[in-house]
């Protein structure tokens, strides 16, 4: 018999919604609640590399969005002005039959995922947290915040970078903490030269355009904001366009047509690594609540994802819970701690205004590292 057959996952994003598909996959009962009461993410598109692809198809929701999805080969990067610097070509990880790199809207993803994880039967309980764990060996006993209880074999904290699980199983040990920039996404009409991931770098920050569907595409920006101050949510546009100021071509021309603040998605970026084993008995951490990382390398939501594929491989393994979760970290900590060193690192040297810096490289050997098997 398995030692784990009941689990609680807390945290209904990408991490947790790929963590409940996985396990219920595998037969595992699944109980998911979600902080939100009104279960919805912004508005704008995430990259999913060829590492990603590859999880998603095993995870069976690939072919579910890939008709709402962007699927494309190459990464390029290019200059300020435009002009092609490098262009790296795809891996089709999860077969020929796959592209190698996906872009999607996040509602779009957002859909998938939750459709999904309810028709194989997760529970999902939406406007709720944890209040209390108490690890009783065997068993974990869960309080709610609305004051409900319930008893699993496992409790998973998919709950992001201000995990509440993280706080009761580690207290204040690890913080996230602002690294000096700032993320801003404008969703565009697709350009047809936009076929691609396309990466342009600057003495002034780093912007990039990734399609999303044949008639979408995002522009995202990285700036420097060392005071990480308050943006009136009314000068947004403005302020998105004041720090585009250093491209010219496409970019530049997209440049004036970011006008509505409604639009602009700001995120300053933050970051946290749990730089031990990530789980305490039966209780563990993945995606962002244990290491949450910058988007320089597009690999956040990626890692999650993994996260949630190598879980149900190990816990339906052979052993005990403490021999799977073991396995689990054999796994995963390293090649998670790479993305978050060297997503940091790409930052550091953008604020430093490093000209000798080989992003290019970097980008590289992050691919071939993540084509690796997990």
């Amino acid at each position: 018999m398995s030692a784990v057959n009941k689990v609680l996952i807390v945290g209904g994003g990408i991490g947790g919604l790929c963590a409940a598909i996985a396990l219920r996959r595998k037969g595992i009962e699944v109980d998911l609640i979600e902080l939100k009461s009104e279960w919805t993410v912004y508005g704008v598109g995430i990259i999913q590399q060829s590492n990603v692809v590859r999880e998603m198809a095993k995870l069976g929701v690939l072919d579910g969005y890939l008709d709402a999805a962007y699927a494309f080969e190459d990464v390029a990067i290019y200059g300020p002005a435009g002009q092609q610097l490098a262009r790296i070509p795809g891996q089709r990880l999860a077969g020929p039959a796959y592209p190698a790199n996906v872009g999607i809207s996040r509602l779009a993803l957002h859909k998938v995922l939750s459709e999904t994880a309810l028709e194989l039967g997760a529970n999902v309980r939406l406007g709720l947290s944890v209040e209390s764990l108490k690890d009783l060996g065997d068993s974990v006993e869960v309080v709610f915040t609305d004051g409900s209880s319930g008893g699993y074999d496992l409790v998973v904290g998919a709950d992001g970078l201000f995990s509440k699980v993280r706080d009761l199983l580690l207290g204040d040990t690890y913080t996230p903490r602002f690294t000096g920039q700032a993320v801003w996404r404008y969703n565009f009409p697709r350009d047809p030269h936009i076929d691609h991931l396309a990466n342009y770098q600057s003495a002034d920050g780093n912007a990039g355009l990734v399609p999303l569907a044949g008639d979408l595409m995002y522009l995202f920006l990285t700036s420097d904001e060392p005071t990480n101050p308050w943006m009136d949510p009314a000068t947004l546009a403005e302020q998105m366009r004041q720090r585009l100021h250093g491209f010219t071509g496409l970019i530049g021309e997209l440049r004036e047509q970011i006008t509505d603040s409604g639009q602009v998605v700001y995120k300053p970026m933050e970051v946290v690594f749990v730089d031990e084993p990530w789980y305490r008995g039966r209780v563990l951490l993945i995606g962002d609540a244990a290491h949450a990382t910058t988007p320089h390398l597009g690999q956040g939501a990626g890692m999650a994802i993994e996260d949630a594929i190598v879980l149900s491989e190990e816990l339906t393994g052979e052993g005990s819970v403490e021999q799977q979760l073991k396995r689990f970290m054999e796994r995963r900590f390293e090649r998670c701690k790479y993305i978050s060193e060297s997503s940091v690192l790409a930052g550091e040297k953008e604020m430093q205004h490093d000209r000798d810096f080989d992003r290019i490289g970097l980008v590289k050997q992050m691919l071939a590292r993540t084509a690796e098997p997990i």
